[in-house]
């Protein structure tokens, strides 16, 4: 059964109870080389944008059209990152909920509701809910994971010019098979995540 995108409504009835609503989301959780990217959003309730919807569904295209349209037209957006080297000491779930609340903390205005992707935000001084999916049923969540992917990729794209061979430019630091060949080949560069196996049988 295919699924439909967001449709706005649970973004409006948050809206309607709290106030300012965002929506939080983070790209690169699994992959084997470069940071895990987060990005947190509030829509502008009065100026809908069309097409929003998980990162996922979307082509490289649409996500970056619509990337400029929500830095546009939202009311307000941020980004956070944390790289290799905070992933490997912190784990990939420590490193994703601080970049979170780094990104949630820094929005003006500030929000009176945060919807995260499954990661609970314990510790941010705002009322907020994680769900599972929350990217397929919030449009404010869907916005954020546009954002995330395509700062993410443009970063990885940048980083394949200083560290060619992993193909990063393609596969956007995720474990393809021209990836770990080219890990087997070359060894773990700096950008990659040392905890991570199979970089961790190559360290």
């Amino acid at each position: 059964m295919k699924r439909e995108p967001p449709d706005g409504s649970l973004d409006a009835g948050l809206h309607a109870s709290f106030g300012l609503v965002a929506g939080v989301d983070e790209v690169g959780r699994g992959a084997l080389a470069g940071p895990v990217t987060v990005a947190a959003v509030i829509l502008d309730p009065d100026h809908p944008i069309a097409g929003i919807d998980d990162s996922k569904t979307l082509s490289r295209r649409a996500r970056e059209a619509l990337a400029l349209r929500i830095r546009s037209h939202c009311v307000a957006w941020a980004v956070a990152q944390r790289g290799p080297a905070e992933i490997d000491r912190d784990n990939i779930l420590g490193a994703t909920r601080s970049a979170m609340l780094q990104a949630v903390r820094v929005l003006a205005p500030a929000p009176a509701f945060v919807v995260s992707d499954a990661v609970a935000l314990r510790g941010l001084d705002i009322e907020w809910r994680a769900e599972v999916k929350a990217d397929e049923r919030y449009l404010c969540v869907a916005a954020a994971s546009i954002l995330a992917k395509v700062f993410r990729d443009a970063e990885m794209r940048r980083l394949a010019g200083h560290l060619p061979g992993y193909l990063w430019e393609q596969n956007v630091g995720y474990g393809t098979a021209a990836h770990l060949e080219a890990l087997s080949r070359l060894g773990p560069s700096r950008m990659h995540r040392r905890t991570f196996a199979p970089v961790r049988v190559l360290a």
